[in-house]
């Protein structure tokens, strides 16, 4: 990323131009990222803990919730410091770190949540193979994959930035973000949007396509069992985790699959917020209400506890 002016930081808004809701907003914030860090560290606790949950399907509901505790930890900490301050500049270095942080890990859950669909075709429409297809080995080198090439399409994207900035610093953000970052540029940044929209292609409509053939199969196979019962137990082991891809991906789409305009809206700084510090926080909710196995996995360390 070129950068030849002499612009060194930026200026975050936040809830600055809200100065009524600022107290509301931190308490808010702060509820919602200790609820990620308990839920999140609960569910990978149990996870390790208990025997009958060392399967591929919670093998990989553990990394959605280390995902979901990094992507927490990388914006809700710092809209918590910058809420009450003056003026919550942060460095030109520090802004392309974290953005490249968020970007890395929400591609990283968007490839997973793919992989997860993944794993409930297998176990529903092939299930004597099951344990087969999706052994230990390919189910840390599905995992693995899916940082890598988060890691690689985020190299790829930050380092094809080629931005210039005329004085403009001032992000309307909680957080640095690439899209704010780029409205603030003023080369024309063209080929930038489109390398957003290229990548975006890769890490959302690609991977929601897949999840969206995946639940076809699914529907299909639920739809072959006979009993009653058996499909609704299939359809139960699929609940939670399309209510998190429909949240997940809501939101995301909402976000970086539009032409962006040149103003930075509100509208979208609290899409954002929702994007990046409520996903965390419902996720191991949602999969904790919706499972028998982690309500009794809870009930087993709570024995022990007592």
């Amino acid at each position: 990323m070129d950068n030849a002016t002499a612009v060194t930081e930026f200026l975050l808004v936040g809830i600055s131009n809200y100065p009524e809701w600022r107290s509301t907003f931190f308490t808010l914030v702060l509820l919602t990222y200790l609820s990620t860090l308990l839920g999140n560290g609960l569910m990978i606790f149990l996870i390790h803990f208990d025997p009958h949950l060392h399967t591929p399907m919670y093998f990989f509901l553990g990394n959605l919730s280390f995902l979901d505790l990094c992507y927490g930890t990388a914006s809700m900490p710092q809209a918590l410091v910058n809420c009450f301050s003056t003026h919550p500049y942060l460095s030109y270095s520090r802004c392309l770190a974290q953005v490249g942080v968020s970007l890395t890990l929400a591609t990283a859950e968007c490839l997973l949540l793919a992989i997860m669909a993944y794993d409930r075709v297998v176990a529903i429409s092939n299930p004597l193979r099951y344990s087969v297809v999706m052994s230990g080995p390919v189910c840390v080198w599905l995992a693995a994959s899916s940082w890598g090439i988060s890691l690689a399409l985020t190299c790829m994207l930050t380092l094809s930035l080629r931005l210039r900035f005329c004085g403009a610093n001032v992000i309307n953000h909680f957080v640095c973000e690439i899209l704010s970052l780029i409205k603030l540029a003023c080369s024309d940044t063209s080929l930038n949007e489109l390398m957003i929209l290229v990548t975006g292609t890769f890490t959302l409509l690609l991977p929601f396509g897949f999840l969206l053939l995946s639940y076809v199969r699914i529907a299909t196979a639920v739809l072959r069992i006979r009993s009653a019962q058996g499909r609704l137990k299939a359809f139960s082991t699929c609940s939670s985790h399309l209510t998190v891809v429909t949240i997940f991906y809501g939101a995301a789409i909402s976000m970086y699959m539009k032409p962006q305009s040149r103003s930075s809206s509100d509208k979208d700084k609290f899409i954002s917020v929702f994007y990046g510090a409520l996903t965390p926080m419902l996720n191991p909710l949602i999969y904790s209400l919706r499972n028998k196995d982690v309500k009794e996995a809870v009930r087993k360390v709570m024995a022990k506890v007592s």
